[in-house]
């Protein structure tokens, strides 16, 4: 599913560093290594913004709480087999299963817009069956072998290696890669002045 025409690592208060949206919805449980993550779908309103924020849709959708477990239920296991994909692990057979259920539904319909802009237009059901779609061919895809989780030491966001080694560590250079510079740097000046 193409997301139309959304650019920066961060929009609505939601980080995009995954470069796939199933591995985008993901990162909506925040700060998964600490004691108490930080949920950002907290209401059916935060789903709709983050759907929007996404580029999955241009209007607001009306979400419910049905649409908030549901995507809350996604979001877990696509993270669960986006780890596993990661870590070269078996996939769980029940994650396997649920995701293939979530992936059965009805879709929503891509559009061709007069902007010349892809646009996609559905209940919030049938956006959250498009995503699961889109995460069945990433796990089953040949882009699984890129998955990559992030190498900052606090951070659990899972992205697809883009780059032309494979060798990306950070979800972001501007985040967990400056972050891990700047402490290399003064782990360095620490022992150089002693």
């Amino acid at each position: 599913m193409a997301q139309a025409g959304v650019a920066g690592e961060i929009r609505d208060g939601f980080k995009f560093r995954g470069g796939h949206v199933a591995l985008d919805l993901a990162a909506t449980l925040a700060a998964r290594r600490r004691e108490q993550p930080r949920e950002l779908l907290q209401s059916p309103h935060d789903l709709a913004r983050w759907l929007v924020a996404a580029g999955l849709t241009a209007g607001v959708p009306t979400a419910t709480d049905a649409d908030l477990a549901r995507a809350r239920t996604l979001r877990e296991v696509l993270y669960r087999l986006a780890v596993a994909r990661a870590r070269h692990e078996r996939l769980s057979p029940s994650d396997r299963r649920l995701l293939n259920r979530c992936a059965a539904g009805q879709a929503a319909a891509p559009q061709l817009g007069a902007d010349g802009r892809t646009h996609v237009t559905g209940s919030v059901t049938s956006l959250l069956v498009s995503i699961a779609r889109d995460g069945v061919e990433l796990l089953g895809g040949e882009q699984a072998a890129r998955i990559r989780q992030c190498a900052g030491e606090t951070c659990a966001l899972l992205f697809v290696d883009g780059s032309r080694a494979g060798a990306r560590r950070w979800c972001s250079m501007a985040g967990c890669g400056n972050k891990a510079k700047v402490a290399d740097f003064r782990r360095r000046e620490r022992r150089g002045g002693q």
